[in-house]
């Protein structure tokens, strides 16, 4: 029989920045999008004070200063690496793990004995308290979807005990208890969208989903629900999967800092964007064999003059060098761009990915062009990780970046500079 954990860590963003700033234990957090826009992360004690989740922060900066909420931008290398020191710790405590999102891990227990494995979920969250300084809530259960229940109940402090909800040790009384209790929205994969069309059907709690007809409900929605009805009847429909597959397009996008309408800054921005999605490209051993470039004006300022297009521009041959790509964006830039307007955000996205295996030669370059090629790109990415992002990057990408994103509070680079790290000073 499966038994799945999913591992949760509590308010990631925020936790993350309150490990390497002792200062800020105890005081409400909250954590800025892209140029300090909205609130995307709370701490406890933000979250005690009503802050809503996407808030503009212009809303409550009143209330931030009566209240003395610390506002900090978004700092991703920080939590990416912090991630990656959760998922290396899951790693060594179960055979299989499905990483599923950058706070979140799903895991095999199918090995563990019944009356072990509640004492395995409250050992991976000391675990991590210890190493990392990270809270997490662990649920156990006999499908996915229990185990994300599981979660929840932890979380909500609804059932279990310590951060540890294992619902293989609850009677079917007391679980018919707890389903009754749980809202059919929070139950995964139904959510906002799917809540109010079950509740006009009568099902408004996690039990009246698990007794539902699961073949009826496929009918007035998907198949997608209805093995969803069967995880919660403790069917296991979805599996672990240990591989992420290859994504088949690959974009990134920024809005600026301010509006640009010089056409040097935006090549600058482009070639600087198309070099990131370029190590994205890399990092799973890919080529893209086209791209999307788009640029666009504020449409929230309806008065100013309005431009926005998006191009898709066919590559000469598959690739994954950053000196190519930028120069196939900066060509449909030059296509793309119209002078007398301000914009606002631009984008490269890549497309017609595949393996770097599958690569095929071309009549204008030798196996020895794209060796090189591919030991270079190699050489940047290792002295890009050793030395931070930036430290070797494309002539195109060098000048003034005042148009950059707004991160007007960004914490240190705490786990990728070591002078960032706060000292302490003994005798």
């Amino acid at each position: 029989m499966s038994i799945f954990a999913l591992v949760d860590v509590n308010n990631f963003f925020a936790s993350c920045e309150k490990v390497f700033a002792p200062a800020l234990a105890g005081r409400p957090l909250v954590v800025l999008s892209n140029n300090d826009g909205c609130v995307v992360a709370r701490s406890a004690e933000a979250k005690a004070l009503g802050v809503a989740m996407g808030v503009p922060w212009f809303r409550i900066r009143d209330l931030a200063r009566r209240q003395g909420i610390v506002a900090l931008s978004s700092n991703y290398g920080l939590y990416a690496d912090m991630s990656n020191r959760v998922v290396e710790i899951l790693s060594e405590l179960a055979p299989q793990i499905e990483v599923y999102s950058i706070d979140e891990a799903f895991l095999d227990l199918s090995l563990l004995a019944s009356c072990e494995r509640l004492a395995h979920g409250v050992m991976i969250r000391q675990r991590i308290q210890d190493w990392l300084g990270l809270t997490v809530c662990v649920g156990i259960g006999a499908s996915k979807t229990l185990a994300k229940l599981a979660n929840y109940c932890a979380k909500k402090q609804l059932a279990g005990d310590k951060g540890v909800c294992d619902f293989g040790l609850f009677s079917a009384e007391k679980m018919n208890s707890l389903l009754e209790r749980i809202p059919v929205g929070e139950v995964w994969g139904v959510g906002r969208k799917l809540a109010p069309r079950l509740e006009a059907m009568g099902i408004r709690s996690c039990r009246q989903l698990r007794d539902a007809d699961a073949k009826h409900l496929r009918c007035h929605f998907s198949v997608v629900l209805e093995r969803t009805v069967l995880e919660l009847r403790g069917i296991a429909s979805l599996e672990l999967r240990e591989m992420v597959p290859d994504k088949q397009q690959i974009m990134y996008s920024r809005s600026f800092g301010r509006e640009i309408e010089d056409l040097a800054e935006l090549r600058q921005a482009v070639a600087i964007y198309t070099g990131r999605a370029a190590e994205k490209l890399r990092r799973q051993y890919s080529l893209a064999g086209a791209l999307m470039l788009f640029i666009r004006t504020n449409p929230h300022k309806p008065k100013a003059p309005q431009y926005q297009r998006a191009l898709h521009w066919p590559l000469p041959q598959a690739t994954a060098d950053t000196r190519q790509l930028v120069a196939q964006a900066l060509r449909a830039l030059e296509t793309t761009y119209q002078s007398g307007f301000a914009y606002q955000k631009a984008g490269v996205m890549f497309y017609e990915i595949v393996p770097c295996a599958l690569r095929q030669s071309s009549l204008f370059s030798s196996e020895i062009d794209e060796l090189r090629s591919e030991r270079l790109m190699q050489t940047c990415d290792a002295i890009n990780r050793r030395w931070g992002q930036g430290a070797l990057r494309l002539a195109a990408e060098i000048g003034e970046t005042g148009w950059k994103m707004k991160s007007g509070h960004l914490s240190p680079a705490y786990t990728r500079d070591w002078s960032a790290l706060p000292v302490t000073k003994a005798g």
